[in-house]
């Protein structure tokens, strides 16, 4: 993991509902230029978790830096002033509006809170810092999402991949320090997986930090520099894909001791099972 300080820093995060522990001490790091992954089993406390980041939910206990400073009892709009960025689980969209006007709505909403015109980000123009104008920078996001052909297209008839990308030009278009991104690859078919992982990559090689919640496992093990794993709303285990993909915990988690199940996710996720490994008969 690299030296530098983290743009975003989570520390001993808790939230509780009630008399239930729905997050229970979660730590982990985003960096600058890094895809760092949150994974775990449904319910296991990953949204949750992406709501107490930006303010949806507010935490128990446990705090949130961003470029280290403490945002945790900011309200959501100002942290998203600040630099956090996010899509969610369920697709978000104008499904009425084009794609340019959906990428636009987000960037009338940064405008509104600073007539600023600070240079470009670089996951847009590169490392030159230039200055643009609104119009030219959606065209820029739409570009880089490969979307010039339909940017004139309401997003209600685009297909599933597109629309996923949509959303994501709309949160860029806010400029984020850090992204969240909640499972953005759910209904993607196996050839937009792979285009959206590679646009995830040039976006974090840009200099952009990337939060994923992802289930699929080979999207996960291909992106992300780094994973932390939650089961019941506690990290079980935190490290580089490799070390992840063999760590007996987090297969216990995932398997359920099912021998057929068991199978198929190791193999989907890279690892190898051994007689004594969950489900698996000796």
């Amino acid at each position: 993991m690299s030296g530098a300080s983290p743009v975003l820093a989570i520390e001993g995060l808790s939230v509780r509902f009630g008399g239930h522990l729905a997050v229970s001490e979660v730590s982990l790091q985003v960096h600058d230029g890094r895809i760092s992954g949150l994974i775990g089993p449904n319910g296991a406390g990953k949204t949750t978790t992406f709501n107490a980041i930006c303010g949806v939910t507010q935490p128990t206990s446990g705090r949130v830096l961003l470029e280290g400073r403490d945002i945790s009892r900011l309200p959501t709009h100002q942290r998203a002033r600040r630099g956090i960025g996010r899509t969610f689980q369920r697709l978000e969209v104008f499904s009425s509006l084009s794609v340019a006007d959906n990428v636009r709505v987000g960037l009338e909403i940064r405008r509104s809170w600073s007539r600023r015109r600070p240079p470009a980000p670089q996951f847009l123009v590169g490392p030159e810092a230039i200055e643009v104008d609104p119009d030219t920078e959606v065209d820029l996001i739409v570009g880089r999402l490969g979307l010039a052909e339909v940017v004139d297209v309401p997003v209600g008839a685009l297909p599933t991949g597109s629309a996923r990308k949509v959303e994501l030009g709309r949160a860029l278009a806010a400029r984020p320090r850090v992204l969240l991104l909640d499972e953005p690859a759910s209904g993607l078919d196996d050839r937009e997986t792979e285009d959206f992982g590679h646009l995830l990559g040039e976006l974090a090689a840009a200099g952009l930090g990337v939060l994923l919640v992802e289930h699929d496992v080979a999207l996960v093990m291909r992106v992300c520099a780094e994973l932390s794993v939650l089961n019941f709303g506690q990290v079980i285990a935190a490290g580089t894909p490799s070390e992840v993909q063999s760590n007996r915990a987090v297969l216990d988690a995932y398997l359920g001791g099912r021998s057929e199940s068991a199978t198929t996710a190791a193999e989907s996720a890279g690892v190898a099972l051994g007689p004594g490994d969950p489900g698996v008969g000796s």
